[in-house]
């Protein structure tokens, strides 16, 4: 694939709404792809899995030989930390909104929880999926990325209400 080194259209700034929880879940639900970010050998570790949000928790799909298998199979108590991150945002016009999740990752291992989420997941790479990772949510936040109205200058955020622009100090 060639690579292509041409500059980006310029976008106008984007206004950064932040998003409440509920609704960053909801948005994070309306897709099926996220980036899991885990501790491996030290240091952080992000790959791409897809998911599904049931009850409140994001689950996903992994291999026996995946290192977040192994990270989620040798740790007691609630689990190990991890960040879940997903978006939808339109790499041309950059409006779109991202959603981010701390919480605690666990291999599932009871039978009954198993069958219920296998016919929920539909695994995306070409490899037997046998082992299921439950995320639950502890810190969730997300942002919405919208066109602005014309008030806000670069980096100055909105414009103050006595009519003054530029950076405030």
């Amino acid at each position: 694939m060639p690579l292509d080194n041409t500059e980006p259209a310029p976008v106008a700034p984007r206004r950064s709404t932040e998003l409440g929880s509920a609704e960053a879940l909801r948005l994070l639900g309306s897709v099926s792809l996220g980036r899991i970010v885990f501790t491996h050998r030290a240091l952080p570790t992000v790959r791409p899995v897809n998911h599904v949000l049931v009850d409140g928790h994001i689950v996903i799909r992994t291999h026996e030989g995946a290192a977040l298998t192994s990270y989620t199979r040798h740790n007691g108590g609630p689990g190990v930390v991890v960040a879940y991150e997903a978006d939808a945002i339109d790499p041309e016009t950059h409006l779109g909104w991202s959603v981010v999740v701390t919480g605690y990752a666990e291999l599932v291992t009871d039978p009954g929880e198993l069958e219920r989420y296998r016919p929920m997941l539909h695994p995306w790479v070409d490899r037997t999926m046998d082992h299921t990772v439950r995320i639950r949510p502890d810190l969730v936040t997300g942002v919405l990325l919208t066109e602005t109205d014309g008030t806000e200058e670069r980096g100055t955020g909105p414009a103050d209400p006595s009519g003054r622009t530029g950076p405030r100090t």
